[in-house]
């Protein structure tokens, strides 16, 4: 079975420790994952990831180290950075400029009115100035959103875009306006929850061609590992979760979200 995971966070920069969680993950069936940025000191763990990743894809028969997943890496600035991060998208670029390896996406970026509607103006404008960048470059984007369905989907008209909507927890409806944008639409842990009926209602609805997978790694930890800190290793759990909800096996499951996956990350002309 291989897996991939789109969308997880490493909260170390301690290559050992990066090293352990993507041996780790490798042995369950991750072969490819990407690390995200959304601050700082996620954008400087996703690249530490990365080149973690770079170094460990070796053979894998001890000569040269252990085989670990391969690792891409989405960096920018999340909602809660409106108060550290210049919207301009020229500042916004020298993440990228500083990369050691290209990222492969623009992210985690988006809105969240959940715990801070009050900052609706300056997230909105530090999520189009981003999603500015992203085509300036020619790169998808992550994108986080709730409780902000309505303003997502009009930046997206606005600022025409592709890549993944991350961690859905919205109706079949709101996945039906990000499907009709082009996006990928990607289910963390949190159907496996047992109050988590309508992001069920939701996997089901998302057609085979454009559903993905994730852990959100360190968070959501799928049952039956919920309240542990989250890993890649863990994606398998959500792997066998969603094939069984959506009537095919685990190891089909796991082959289409893969094709998604680096389907909904490939450069238009690669």
């Amino acid at each position: 079975m291989r897996l991939f995971d789109t969308h997880c966070h490493f909260e170390t920069t301690d290559p050992a420790s990066v090293a352990a969680i993507l041996a780790r993950a490798r042995a369950a069936g991750v072969e490819k994952l990407m690390a995200v940025g959304g601050s700082d000191a996620l954008n400087g763990a996703a690249q530490v990831a990365q080149r973690e990743g770079e170094r460990g894809t070796g053979s894998g028969d001890g000569a040269d180290g252990p085989r670990l997943p391969a690792v891409l890496a989405a960096l920018g600035f999340d909602r809660e950075q409106i108060d550290c991060a210049d919207p301009a998208p020229d500042s916004i670029s020298r993440l990228f400029d500083d990369s050691v390896s290209s990222p492969a996406a623009i992210g985690e970026i988006g809105l969240d009115y959940h715990y801070s509607p009050e900052t609706r103006a300056a997230q909105m404008r530090l999520f189009a100035a981003q999603l500015e960048t992203a085509r300036a470059r020619d790169l998808p984007v992550v994108i986080h959103t709730r409780e902000a369905a309505s303003d997502t989907v009009g930046l997206l008209k606005e600022i025409p875009s592709r890549g993944i909507i991350h961690c859905f927890t919205g109706t079949p409806d709101e996945a039906r306006a990000y499907l009709d944008l082009g996006f990928y639409v990607s289910i963390s842990g949190i159907v496996t929850f047992k109050a988590a009926d309508n992001v069920r209602l939701s996997a089901r609805f998302v057609p085979d061609d454009r559903i993905l997978i994730e852990t959100d790694a360190p968070f959501l930890a799928p049952v039956p590992l919920r309240g542990q800190v989250n890993e890649p290793a863990f994606l398998r759990h959500t792997c066998a979760f969603l094939a069984a909800l959506r009537g095919q096996t685990d190891e089909a499951f796991a082959a289409l979200t893969f094709a998604n996956a680096e389907a909904a990350l490939r450069r238009p002309n690669a």
